[in-house]
């Protein structure tokens, strides 16, 4: 009986991000006799519990993998993810997020990992950025880019991008979605005014939410800018956001400043998105930069209408007027603008919600595990053939002279 494929993840850091949740998904949902699943994961996060109790999966933890640029940090996280990898053998490395990406993939290729795998869920150069950084990430990027197998992007945005940065060539990247549990967010039964009230929200005021970290990418303060020139026109409007992180001080300083204390409800991380979107009039997102976000599909397989920033993928699933809308990242009135109209006519509004529903089986979250399942399969084919070619070719038989 052949032995399972051991197949390493390593990510950042493990919070209630969609790259981080789907990365958990696919390590525990791989099929048992083919793959032996390992996750590599960085500085803690509040996912770290789940991922030790998940069965069959083998956990192991590098502290010194951080996001912010530290560079002796950085090296001994290099240092230890080479050993780390040296010492487990996989076949297969898959990375997920920016510095895991960098980091990971360099210590697979030092490690001597045949198959090295890296899913683009939005690059770590970014819009605004100072021209200097960017072009040192970029081509970082394309150098380790030379040694990367292959690539999955949750986008064609994404994908696109890559190509025309010289990051890799097309026939190297795969579009493999982020998925969710479309059955899941569709099928979600709640007592909505119940909910409501138990979040401390009214049950008759229309709510607009947002489900996100509240970190510099998504620009939470946008998200409490918008809320106070929709409050000026609809004072019976309320806000909630669901999420945490380093810029909570700054919403709380900013929700004070405009007089926002009643109608924004700051709820934390929390694990009952399902029937929070369902609670839901309108979805916003105010994103600076995306891979393709996963909260865009939850809210859409909620019957929830959508008003987000047209960043990276957004366009894939959002369809102006018919599902969504999508504005310019930071122009917060036509935001405000745009929710304002859902808001006035609740018929159209659910009509919205309503088409969202009927998303593409690509984004469900088997499917997506299904075709990661695939792509391992088609590299390790791929690995063998070329280790037999390069045995014939070795051995010195009349075949190959």
């Amino acid at each position: 009986m052949t032995s399972p494929i051991t197949v390493a993840h390593i990510v950042t850091k493990l919070e209630l991000g969609g790259a981080q949740q789907n990365t958990l998904f696919t390590v525990s949902h791989l099929t048992a006799a083919r793959f032996r699943p390992i996750l590599i994961a960085g500085e803690p996060g509040l996912l770290d519990g789940e991922a030790r109790g998940l069965p069959g999966l083998e956990f192991y933890q590098i502290p010194s993998l951080v996001r912010p640029i530290r560079p002796w940090k950085d090296l001994r996280a290099l240092i230890a993810l080479t050993l780390l990898l040296l010492r487990l053998k996989p076949a297969i490395v898959h990375t997920h997020s920016s510095k895991a990406g960098i980091l990971g993939r360099v210590a697979a290729k030092l490690a001597g990992v045949p198959i090295i795998i890296h899913s683009i869920h939005g690059y770590g150069f970014t819009p605004g950025q100072p021209p200097v950084p960017r072009r040192a990430l970029v081509m970082m990027e394309r150098w380790i880019g030379r040694f990367t197998t292959r690539f999955f992007s949750v986008s064609e945005a994404n994908r696109k991008l890559g190509i025309g940065l010289g990051l890799f060539p097309e026939e190297r990247c795969s579009l493999v979605r982020s998925g969710i549990d479309l059955d899941a967010f569709r099928s979600v039964v709640v007592d909505r005014g119940a909910k409501k009230r138990r979040l401390g929200l009214s049950v008759e005021r229309p709510t607009i939410g947002m489900v996100a970290p509240m970190k510099p990418q998504k620009a939470p303060l946008d998200f409490v800018r918008m809320a106070a020139l929709v409050s000026r026109i609809r004072p019976d409007a309320q806000f909630l956001f669901a999420g945490d992180g380093e810029l909570r001080g700054a919403m709380e300083v900013e929700v004070a400043r405009l007089g926002l204390g009643q109608a924004v409800h700051l709820l934390g991380w929390r694990r009952d998105i399902a029937e929070i979107m369902h609670c839901l009039d309108v979805f916003v997102l105010t994103s600076l930069w995306e891979g393709l976000p996963r909260v865009y599909l939850e809210a859409l397989a909620s019957a929830v209408p959508v008003v987000g920033t047209r960043v990276d993928g957004a366009a894939e699933v959002i369809a102006e007027g018919v599902n969504g809308y999508l504005v310019e990242p930071g122009d917060m009135q036509a935001m405000a603008d745009r929710v304002l109209c859902l808001l006035a006519d609740p018929d159209e509004a659910r009509r919205m919600g309503a088409r969202g529903q009927t998303l593409p089986a690509e984004f469900d979250i088997r499917s997506m595990v299904r075709q990661q399942e695939r792509e391992y399969e088609r590299l390790l084919a791929d690995l063998d053939e070329r280790k037999s070619l390069s045995e014939a070719a070795g051995c010195g038989t009349p075949a190959n002279n």
